[in-house]
């Protein structure tokens, strides 16, 4: 077992980097740390659920917008088109999978 504190883990920078809070061979947990106007680019990836902490930004999921913030949670399928534009100061972690 491990027991992580995420609100220990946030923490924002110049350039948007995610921090990795844990990784095994079948699923990833990065935490996702944005200023306003950051973004990671839509791309193709595994599954993954995203559960946006505080703040507010726009997901994209196969070219649809959705507006995301605090108490939001998105489940994105396999091979589909994610990405994140933060429109607010955003945290936010997911589990890829």
């Amino acid at each position: 077992m491990e027991v992580i504190d995420v609100n220990e883990k946030i923490g924002f920078a110049a350039e948007f980097a995610p921090r990795i809070l844990r990784i095994k061979p079948d699923y990833k947990v990065p935490l996702i740390c944005m200023e306003p106007g950051q973004e990671i680019k839509p791309h193709v990836s595994g599954r993954g659920v995203f559960y946006f902490m505080s703040g507010k930004g726009v997901m994209t999921v196969e070219s649809k917008e959705v507006e995301v913030k605090a108490g939001t949670m998105v489940f994105v399928e396999k091979d589909e088109t994610r990405g994140i534009r933060a429109t607010e100061r955003l945290t936010a972690f997911a589990v890829s999978f």
